[in-house]
């Protein structure tokens, strides 16, 4: 147990203080009741005093006294308390073929809406970050509580260019990282200690951090997306893949270009199962938006500090009610 305030434990001096000064005073009434008997002033019905039982509610009292002053301190402990806290990074596909409307108004829209019934579902301990990816990957809004910040990276999204799957994982997996990066370091002439290897973490560890990734699968940009994936299996992201759009397809017009756009599922669902996420098919605007309800965050066990101040203030005050209530019944007063 630790202390907020450890320098009013020093009251507790008054507790030895205060045993001494009972101590004496007991000492004089004893001795005080041997004169008044010596002195025949006390009949016999009256040398029969309370015994032991005058001691108790003293002795109650006291405890109550350090019992407060150990509140006085504000004492804290350790608790595990259960949280549902968390990252979730949704990163959006936005490439050209996200203009497709296979998914009405289009594919973007459609995963845009459903995003944001998404986020005003979550507990404030989620942290939400917006990636955006074509054929290259870049963080929107780093993961935050502020549903404005989130909501307003989502508008400015935009279909362009190809896409690289690996590229949205590799940025989400650095917003994730970034959320407990540590400050930048000042220069210096000093040689770094050599580091250890990080050592890789099961599939689906409960960090907890997610990627929930939004595109329509079709993967025209290196690298391999499996690479990017087996690094989020070695940090414990979970990658959950969401497909949209249909897998027959539609046509797009891109720069004057007409092409035709189709829902790839292989690779999507291999980027899941890689690492411990799911895959999951959005045909419609009403299925994405229930695959978002199914995406839940996970209920986590921190240990926390606490304080417990009020609970040590509580237990005083009954200690202190028990004495008198004794005190009361015993002898009709307080001691």
């Amino acid at each position: 147990m630790e202390f907020i305030w450890p320098i009013m434990l020093i009251l507790l001096v008054l507790v030895p203080l205060f045993v001494v000064v009972y101590i004496v005073l007991q000492r004089k009434r004893r001795r005080f009741a041997g004169s008044q008997n010596n002195q025949g002033f006390l009949s016999q019905s009256n040398r029969r005093g309370p015994g032991a039982r005058r001691h108790v509610p003293p002795a109650i009292f006291l405890a109550g006294l350090t019992i407060l002053i150990f509140s006085l301190a504000r004492p804290q402990t350790v608790v595990s308390l259960p949280k549902v806290q968390g990252t979730i990074i949704l990163a959006f596909d936005v490439s050209g073929s996200m203009a497709a409307d296979d998914l009405k108004p289009t594919r973007m829209d459609a995963a845009k809406a459903a995003a944001r019934e998404f986020i005003q579902r979550q507990p404030s301990g989620i942290q939400i970050g917006i990636v955006a990816f074509s054929d290259a990957g870049f963080a929107v809004q780093g993961p935050t509580n502020d549903l404005d910040a989130i909501n307003a990276a989502i508008d400015r999204l935009a279909p362009e260019h190809g896409t690289s799957l690996a590229r949205g994982i590799e940025a989400s997996l650095g917003a994730i990282a970034a959320v407990g990066a540590r400050p930048p370091l000042v220069y210096s002439n000093l040689t770094p200690a050599p580091t250890a290897t990080p050592t890789p973490v099961p599939s689906g560890v409960h960090l907890p951090a997610d990627i929930i990734l939004l595109t329509d699968g079709e993967n025209n940009e290196n690298p391999d997306p499996m690479t990017a994936a087996t690094d989020a299996v070695n940090r414990g992201v979970r990658i959950y893949t969401v497909g949209i759009g249909s897998p027959t397809g539609t046509t797009v017009k891109i720069n004057g270009f007409s092409l035709h756009t189709q829902l790839y599922e292989a690779s999507l669902q291999q980027i899941a199962q890689a690492t411990g996420g799911t895959y999951y098919n959005a045909q419609s605007t009403k299925e994405l938006i229930s695959i978002y309800e199914a995406l839940n965050p996970t209920l986590v066990v921190k240990p926390e500090k606490l304080e417990v101040t009020s609970l040590f203030a509580g237990l005083s005050i009954v200690v202190f009610l028990l004495g008198g209530v004794f005190s009361m019944l015993w002898f009709s007063r307080f001691p």
